[in-house]
């Protein structure tokens, strides 16, 4: 556990490259800066951070074991130490100048930016954000440094896995290290399973002890295959053929594996680590063709700056959302602001890489700095003591300042807090007995189902219909619908007309209409809102809010889209929550809709499939 000495007998061989490796890194980043910057054109771009997890686990491991074999000892200290040159100083540039550009930015941007610096510089933001019930996929309220709970896991895992090295791994023998990790993967995995809220996915996703069954993957890669022969013909043939379907794999379910289904915290993200890990295993194959086709130049270049990519893209795109807060979010608007944003990113990940993290990662932090200012060897350890303390005051003092400056909570906020009250104040009232007819529905008669949106509305909808029924949740999806709805028929408070306004956060599935549409049954009349929202998703879900609606004679649209198009300057900055102006026409809205189905004739009272008939 001493550092071991700088003489060549004793130096570790940390050179160590696999071809290809970048390409794999070149997919995980771009995955997920697709999914961040054109919200719904990849909804399982995400993955991409499971992908790194796995890559970051077969390499510390890999590093740490070669370092044991070579010099008979793993330095912890030398480990760590090179861990930080890596990176520290990239991180510290871009909390230095996004924390700053908040303040410029102002209002929402600030909100909670104290604990999240705090988190960053902590390795600790995961646990923050699960202690403030932040959620990973609410499009309404973004944090400005959100991505760096990826970073927290890796940083926990970079601290933890070399002492569990150290003191048990390395002394036991090889088949009781792969069943050791083995089943750390499968606990975190099955933690993650059992533990998952439908509703909310964030204390699973979030928790470095559900989420890291990557980490172990790629440590259990590691062991399984250092110092192993991989030119064996049929190992040969079976990877040639495994590797490019593995990378098939993650490509399909990063096209096709939302972030709101249960099945990815119950096996879906567990399946990206173990194609992940098939396709690093690939890639050590003597020959591999897949390693050939991913180590090209332009991947390889993605891949060498992931990191400052990773960093940087998440930040600015948020940054410019909040200093153009009328620019769409989707169509050809929204690609160019993802466009602009990606091009930022492109910039200042290749100037860091170039003049921070290489310079630092080769010579060191004081080396570095007596390159950059030209100091003599003799003031280097000053040097660097000083250019440390700077940097370290610099952001102590900028965080302060942004801290300070933090309002506490954003516009969205304040406008659900008091929508969230106003439910709280109006209490609950008994449901009527279902009994439809030709007469407009009374606020006693009406139950609202829906999201932060709702709750910006509730107030308003109470003053329109006195005594409605509002069950509304931030970040819920359509999915969560129809449990909703089972469960107050269940309970005996579901009332006569349905309203659901669920269609913001996530696309939704057919399916999940008709499941609702059955569950309220043939005597109760469903109104659909449908959505406005800067997303990708935001035209799929209307379509198929419409054409449900016209189908059905006991279930109307109640159109919020087209309403709001003209009063966009009202809403909020993230244009989906509104004041009092949007919640007055996202309420009219669902009141002419109520008086559009009282206009039609009574519904039958018998169980008779209400469709329109479809031609053949």
């Amino acid at each position: 556990m001493t550092p071991p000495s700088t003489t060549p007998t004793t130096r570790p061989n940390t050179a160590f490259r696999v071809a290809g490796l970048d390409g794999i890194r070149a997919l995980a980043v771009a995955t997920v800066i697709v999914f961040h910057l054109v919200p719904g054109t990849l909804v399982g771009g995400y993955l991409g951070v499971d992908i790194f997890f796995v890559v970051s686990g077969y390499l510390i491991t890999t590093l740490l074991l070669r370092e044991r074999a070579s010099v008979g000892r793993i330095s912890l200290s030398g480990f760590w130490t090179r861990r930080a040159r890596r990176l520290l100083p990239a991180l510290f540039v871009l909390l230095l100048v996004c924390t700053a550009a908040a303040l410029t930015a102002g209002s929402d941007a600030l909100v909670g930016i104290g604990t999240q610096v705090a988190g960053a510089v902590t390795f600790s933001s995961n646990w923050l954000f699960i202690a403030a019930g932040s959620t990973y996929f609410d499009a309404g309220m973004p944090e400005l440094f959100r991505n760096l709970w990826s970073l927290a896991v890796e940083e926990q895992f970079y601290l933890l896995w070399p002492l569990l090295l150290v003191l048990v791994v390395v002394r036991i023998p090889r088949w009781l290290k792969l069943a050791g990790i083995g089943a750390l993967a499968v606990a975190s995995a099955t933690a993650m399973a059992v533990l998952v809220n439908p509703a909310d996915s964030t204390r699973v996703y979030y928790g470095t002890d559900t989420h890291s069954f990557g980490l172990a993957i790629g440590a259990f890669l590691a062991v399984l295959v250092l110092g192993r022969p991989m030119d064996g013909r049929a190992l040969r043939s079976s990877l040639a053929i495994a590797g490019p379907l593995a990378v098939a794999g993650l490509v399909a379910l990063a096209i096709f594996m939302p972030g709101d289904s249960p099945l990815t915290y119950r096996g879906g993200l567990a399946l990206v680590a173990v194609l992940s890990a098939v396709a690093i295993a690939s890639l050590l194959v003597p020959g591999s063709r897949l390693a050939r086709v991913l180590d090209r130049p332009p991947l390889r270049w993605v891949g060498l700056r992931s990191y400052g990519l990773y960093l940087w893209h998440w930040p600015v795109f948020v940054l410019l959302s909040y200093g153009l807060p009328t620019w769409p979010h989707e169509g050809l608007e929204g690609w160019a602001l993802g466009g602009i944003a990606l091009a930022i990113t492109v910039v200042a990940a290749s100037l860091s890489y170039r003049f921070v993290e290489q310079p630092v990662r080769r010579l060191g932090f004081r080396a570095t700095a007596r390159a950059v200012l030209n100091v003599r060897p003799r003031s280097l350890r000053a040097l660097g003591a000083s250019l440390a303390m700077v940097v370290t005051i610099a952001l102590a003092g900028v965080g302060v300042a942004a801290a300070l400056s933090d309002p506490g909570r954003g516009e969205t906020e304040a406008i659900i807090e008091a929508g969230q009250q106003a439910i709280v104040d109006a209490g609950a009232t008994p449901a009527p007995q279902a009994t439809p007819g030709a007469q407009i529905a009374t606020g006693d008669q009406i139950t609202a189902i829906g999201d932060s949106v709702m709750l910006a509305a509730a107030p308003a909808l109470q003053q329109q219909f006195p005594g409605i029924a509002i069950d509304a949740a931030v970040s819920r999806q359509m999915y969560s619908a129809p449990g909703i709805v089972q469960s107050q028929l269940d309970d005996g408070s579901l009332r006569t007309v349905v309203v659901v306004a669920l269609g913001t956060n996530g696309p939704i599935e057919r399916s999940t209409l008709d499941r609702i549409r059955t569950i309220i049954g043939p005597n109760r009349e469903l109104i659909l809102v449908n959505a406005q929202a800067p997303r990708g998703w935001i035209p799929g879900v209307n379509a198929e809010l419409s054409s449900f609606a016209l189908v059905y004679r006991n279930v109307e649209l109640a159109n919020w889209y087209d309403a709001a198009q003209p009063i966009l300057g009202e809403l909020a900055r993230d244009q989906i929550h509104f004041g009092p102006i949007g919640a007055g026409v996202f309420t009219a809205t669902i009141e002419a809709a109520v008086e559009r189905l009282a206009e039609l004739p009574p519904l039958r009272d018998d169980s008779t499939a209400l469709a329109v008939p479809t031609p053949e």
